[in-house]
Formats: C-alpha cells, sequence, structure tokens
C-alpha cells in the first residue's frame, strides 16, 4: 500500500510536468477577453506563450499542483477505498461511481484554494516576454503567496472562490471517471479472472478521463473565469450564474467548450508519462517483476491500475485534469 502511494505519488509528479503546458493553454484560452483575443485557438496559444514567454511561460503556476498532489492522492485513494469497501456490493458499476464521487466531493476542499492559486499564476504577466515578465513586480511571487494576499484581502471565502463550482465538477466527474475505468477494463478481458495488459490499463485511463473531462467541462469553464476573476483589478462576474450568463452573451454556446481541444491533446501524454515512472518504480523495488506486472495487470487487483490514471485527473486537473 505504501509503494503504490509513493508511485502514485511520483508519477503524478511526471503527469504534471508532461500535462501541465496543455493545462496553461486551457486556462489562457478560458479566460481571455473576447473582446481583446490573444489567441485564436489551441495551437496558436502554444506558438504564442512560447514565442513571447519562451517555453518556461507554459509552466507558470505549476509549484502548485506539485505541492498539493500528494495530500490529494492520500484523501482521494483513502476515500475512495474506504467508502467502496463499505457498499453493500462494492463491485457494482454503481458502487464504483458512488465511490469515485465521495471522493472527488472530498478532496475539493484542498483541490479548489490550489487551483485558485494555479489560475491566477497561468495567467500572470501573459503576453510578456521573458526579460519583461523578469523585470516586471507581479502581484505573486508563487501559489503560497498568491493565496496569502488573497486571504489578507478577502479572508477564507476568497481563498475558496469558486468552490462551490469546484464540488459540482469533481463529485460526478471521479464518478464517470472510476466507473468508466471499471467498465472498460471487464470489456478488454474474456473472462472475470483474466489480467489486463498494461496498454490496455493505458487505454481505459485515457479514455475514462476524456470521458469524465467531457461531462464536466461547461463547468470547468465558468469555474476558472470565477476564479480568474479580480486577480488584475476590478470583478467583472457578481456569482457563477451572472459569469454564465455574460459568457453566453458575449460569446455563444461555444464558450462552454473553449479549451476543450487542449484537454482532450494532454491525456495520453501524462498519462504515458504517469503510467511509465510508476511501471519503473515498481520494478525498481520490488523483488520479482512478474509480482509487480500482476500488481499492474491483475483484473480484480487494478487498485494501482486506478490510481495511476487518478493520479493525471488530478495533476490536470486535478486538473488534472486524465
Amino acid at each position: 500500500m505504501a509503494l503504490d502511494f509513493v508511485a502514485g505519488c511520483l508519477g503524478g509528479c511526471a503527469g504534471v510536468l508532461v500535462g501541465h503546458p496543455f493545462d496553461t493553454v486551457k486556462v489562457r484560452l478560458q479566460t481571455q477577453d473576447p473582446a481583446k483575443r490573444l489567441y485564436k485557438g489551441t495551437f496558436e496559444c502554444f506558438r504564442t506563450i512560447v514565442a513571447k514567454e519562451s517555453a518556461l511561460g507554459l509552466y507558470k503556476g505549476m509549484a502548485s499542483p506539485l505541492y498539493g498532489l500528494a495530500l490529494i492522492n492520500a484523501i482521494v485513494f483513502g476515500v475512495q477505498g474506504n467508502v467502496q469497501r463499505r457498499m453493500a456490493n462494492p463491485d457494482t458499476l454503481k458502487s464504483h461511481f458512488l465511490a469515485g464521487a465521495t471522493a472527488g466531493l472530498v478532496q475539493s476542499v484542498v483541490c479548489s484554494p490550489m487551483e485558485l492559486a494555479k489560475t491566477r499564476m497561468q495567467i500572470q504577466g501573459q503576453g510578456e516576454s521573458r526579460t519583461q515578465f523578469k523585470s516586471t513586480k507581479h502581484l505573486y511571487t508563487g501559489p503560497i503567496d498568491c493565496l496569502r494576499k488573497i486571504y489578507k484581502a478577502h479572508g477564507i471565502p476568497g481563498v475558496f472562490k469558486g468552490f462551490t463550482l469546484t464540488v459540482v465538477r469533481e463529485t460526478p466527474s471521479f464518478g464517470i471517471y472510476f466507473a468508466t475505468y471499471e467498465y472498460l477494463c471487464r470489456k478488454m478481458v474474456e473472462q472475470p479472472d483474466d489480467d489486463v495488459s498494461m496498454l490496455g490499463l493505458l487505454m481505459a485511463g485515457g479514455f475514462s478521463g476524456m470521458a469524465s473531462w467531457i461531462a464536466t467541462y461547461p463547468v470547468d469553464v465558468i469555474k476558472s473565469r470565477i476564479q480568474a476573476d479580480g486577480g488584475s483589478g476590478q470583478n467583472q462576474y457578481k456569482n457563477a450564474y451572472d459569469c454564465f450568463q455574460k459568457s453566453i452573451k458575449a460569446e455563444g454556446h461555444g464558450c462552454l467548450w473553449t479549451g476543450l481541444n487542449s484537454t482532450l491533446l494532454r491525456a495520453f501524454p501524462v498519462n504515458a508519462a504517469t503510467f511509465t515512472v510508476v511501471a519503473l518504480f515498481l520494478r525498481s523495488v520490488r523483488p520479482s517483476e512478474d509480482e509487480t506486472m500482476e500488481t499492474i495487470s491483475g483484473h480484480h487487483h487494478t487498485k494501482l491500475g486506478s490510481e495511476i490514471h487518478t493520479v493525471d485527473r488530478i495533476a490536470g486537473a486535478t486538473a488534472t485534469e486524465i
């Protein structure tokens, strides 16, 4: 159990390193002013950030998900496992959904402030060259400084800005993820006791992650806009509903899917990085490679497989997003 948790954390860190640039693009697209668009789409956003801010611009705000990853992993894995074991029929898809949804709900307490700091850091100094950014004094020097200043100005409500939307996104999202993941794993074997291959686990994690994002993505757009609002001055939105109305009026319903391409594009690279790091770690610390492969691939012992891909959901996320 301890090794699985450490492996999940290391894999999650690898996932953050690979996936954070895609998350930065997503947030930039979601929060840009529709009247003064800096980016027309995903690939132009990538090119513009690298050209103006260097490749390091894609990694703005990365410290926040790295700091919060271990705690969120502990919450998700602990809550999901304990809730599912207490179900009357723990192996049903309904039990997987309810356990995952409960884990998503509980971890939102940590995820929401973490994403607030991440979002504020990602949009800070956008459009500035690396030289300009380094020579200009910005409001926040890092995620901890960001949360401290928000708390000083707005108290606890400020630190938890967007919390309700985070709960609305994470609760069904994690439920969908765990249920879809289990369903796909079952479909990949002919007999219940058969093993799911490493490639099969990777594909199941990728597709279940994409499904969970698509199902809740409009909520994520509004959440990002609410959390970004007020970061550089006066608030534009009174609340989430006001943000929804103003966004639809100014940009049409398509705005609710802004940045989805970058979110889905990051799913498989992040899973590949996460999965590889976890597998290599377990092979290095466990005496038998067969034991490692059995742990990773066993259909009835796929907790580690779930953890591998759940870490990606948190890191993107959390993220993140899978």
